[in-house]
């Protein structure tokens, strides 16, 4: 298995590289009887999308889905469904001069290592590109979730640089003010704040970090297998299988180290949970509180700032990298975010069901966070 696989129950296979001619995935394991149709996809696609502001890259891809299988007359069929996108906007030329170089910061010499041989194009499957697929599959995952248990998975940036929300609230998020902006940003207030940011880091030619989080409302607790497949680790394995992400906090994460027990423990009322630290995962375990997953994306690699590194002979060389690159890769992270969290999620739904759907609702049952 050479692991461009993952779920259980729910499994999603990606293929395809950034310049090739199409990318594309497998979803084994779905239910059948789900409404489907390629216009689902429009929506989530297009939040991840590159070209739809200057702040992201200049690549516009169309991004249409193709449905090839396991889809009749507009239901799933529970056999394999397997996704299409066509590459239209790809530019390899723009790779030409660092064919035979190693990026710093990147993965090519890691591939190099691994394989032998590399697809310089664009970083080929260590692109942001192979998440679109992610993306795709995750509004299957999303349907079904929402139609089946009401569950809800929605994300914003939490950090942009060293900025963050001012006016902010993680229990009180207000959606429509994330999805007005193209920073997916809580506080309206800031957004001039972060254009102007991000001029200025465009010009410099430099690029910048970001924190994504993503959360999920309605989940029931019992979802998580322990001590190996506990919702939590499976969230973390998830987040950190996306390109750039390099850190990974399930609810309070690491300021936890900083709390007292006596902070951090989220008391139990009568009327709920009276804070929600642990991101509404115990023990592996959902509670049925909110599921809160923070994901921390590097600055960018690809950069026109000349830098020095080693071409495949060894010899030292100047590195510059021409093209189109995100000088914040994070800003459109946030639906690939939610992505993760839902296949993961609806993986976990089935593994619950097919092990303890016979348990039931069991008492007393905790109501989420009091207040949020």
């Amino acid at each position: 298995m050479s692991s461009n696989s993952f779920g259980h129950l729910f499994t999603v296979t990606t293929f395809g590289e950034s310049h090739g001619p199409a990318i594309g995935c497998v979803v084994d394991g779905c239910p059948p009887g789900i409404e489907l149709a390629v216009e689902d996809f429009a929506h989530d696609l297009a939040r991840r999308a590159t070209g739809k502001t200057r702040h992201t890259s200049a690549r516009r891809e169309a991004d249409e889905v193709e449905i090839l299988s396991g889809v009749y007359e507009g239901v799933t069929t529970g056999t394999p469904i397997a996704l299409l996108i066509r590459n239209t906007d790809a530019r390899s030329k723009d790779y030409g001069s660092i064919a035979r170089q190693f990026r710093p910061g990147h993965a090519d010499y890691t591939y190099w290592q691994k394989y032998g041989i590399r697809d310089p194009r664009g970083g080929g499957r260590s692109s942001a590109r192979e998440t679109t697929m992610r993306v795709a599959a995750a509004v299957i995952a999303k349907k079904w979730l929402n139609d089946r248990f009401g569950v809800r998975v929605r994300g914003y940036l939490s950090q942009l640089g060293d900025i963050v929300p001012a006016q902010f609230d993680s229990a009180a998020i207000d959606f429509d003010v994330v999805e007005s902006n193209p920073f997916f940003w809580p506080d309206a207030s800031q957004v001039p704040e972060l254009e102007a940011y991000m001029d200025a880091l465009r010009k410099s030619g430099d690029s910048v970090g970001a924190r994504a989080t993503a959360v999920a409302d309605g989940v029931p607790p019992g979802w998580g297998e322990p001590v190996y497949g506990k919702l939590d680790g499976d969230l973390a394995a998830a987040m950190m299988s996306i390109n750039a992400v390099k850190g990974v906090e399930i609810g309070a994460g690491f300021a936890s180290i900083a709390q007292r027990g006596s902070e951090h423990r989220d008391l139990m009322t009568a009327q709920g949970f009276a804070s929600n630290h642990a991101g509404g995962v115990l023990g592996g375990i959902s509670t049925g509180q909110q599921i809160v997953v923070s994901t921390a994306f590097k600055p960018t690699s690809s950069l026109r700032l000349p830098a020095d590194g080693l071409d495949v002979d060894g010899n030292v060389v100047e590195v510059v990298t021409t093209g189109r690159h995100d000088p914040c890769v994070g800003i459109r992270a946030t639906p690939i975010c939610e992505a993760m969290l839902a296949l993961v999620l609806m993986d976990h739904a089935l593994r619950h069901r097919a092990q303890c759907g016979d348990v039931g609702d069991v008492t007393p049952r905790i109501a989420g966070r009091i207040g949020g």
